[in-house]
């Protein structure tokens, strides 16, 4: 008998902790959906400008502050100006003016991911900035000056070393006079595209900055919309990167999106990217 109620008693207990357990899934499950549908919403209603109903729906989701509620400050362009909104989960770049879409296009962004440099400890994380930006400059057919880390992915990729060449010294024959790189032979090296970099002794060199071979024609495209801190909207060599989180950081368009937009933004224009 008292087995019996021993058993018994087990049974029970498990019982209960199999209802917890369902309860407990179950408000995951709830709160996961209601995750979801608000940031359905919110991206609805960045791109029809209710803020009144945003800010009703954070407030009874008890959220005191996220992203959107950054890239939405001072959302209401002076004279009723066109601004320029980029959803990164959509890869979608809107050019608006109140209500009016003046023109979009599909976009890429920022891959996430994370590079190491080996020796140096450098490391860097490739993400579009979320905010609120403004066009700094505009530029025609671009030049792309990259930083070290695309000699560290390059050299990655195809198993070489890395050699910074420096002004006042040679290495194997490579020297800097002027704004050049000079080869062994005495002429100028020829302008980089990627992939074609100067290599010797099994090393990746590179330039210093202020060199033509650090300065990279059409990488970015034939346009480009400067946002400050080496980001910007601009095209690109690579279409089919378009509609992926493939960059570094910046905002990719294909060139025809980007060369139909660039006349239309004056240097100055507010960039909400969320």
């Amino acid at each position: 008998m008292v087995k019996f109620l021993r058993h018994g008693v087990a049974i029970a207990w498990l019982l209960i902790l199999g209802i917890v357990i369902a309860i407990l899934l179950s408000v995951k499950l709830l709160q996961d959906t209601a995750e979801l549908r608000f940031d359905r919403d919110v991206n609805r209603m960045v791109f029809n400008d209710n803020l009144d109903l945003l800010n009703q729906l954070r407030a009874q989701a008890g959220i005191e502050s996220d992203s959107v509620n950054q890239v939405l400050e001072d959302a209401n362009p002076a004279a009723n100006a066109p601004y320029i909104v980029i959803s990164i989960a959509d890869h979608r770049l809107w050019y608006k003016q109140g209500d009016s879409v003046l023109f979009t296009a599909p976009v890429a962004t920022a891959s996430g991911k994370e590079l190491v440099a080996g020796g140096s400890g450098q490391h860097w994380r490739f993400e579009t900035p979320r905010g609120r930006l403004v066009v700094q400059s505009k530029d025609s057919n671009p030049a792309w000056v990259p930083p070290d880390w695309h000699y560290v992915e390059q050299a990655r990729a195809r198993g070489l070393g890395l050699v910074h060449l420096e002004r006042s010294k040679s290495y194997a024959g490579f020297t800097v006079q002027g704004a050049n790189v000079i080869e062994p032979n005495g002429q100028a090296a020829p302008p980089p595209t990627e992939g074609h970099e100067l290599v010797a002794n099994g090393n990746l060199i590179v330039p210093p900055f202020g060199t033509a071979q650090r300065r990279y024609m059409g990488t970015l495209g034939t346009r480009r919309l400067d946002l400050g801190d080496g980001y910007g909207i601009h095209g690109t060599d690579e279409p089919k990167s378009i509609g992926r989180s493939v960059s570094h950081g910046c905002v990719r368009m294909l060139n025809e999106d980007v060369e139909q937009l660039y006349p239309m933004v004056p240097v100055g224009t507010a960039v909400y990217i969320y």
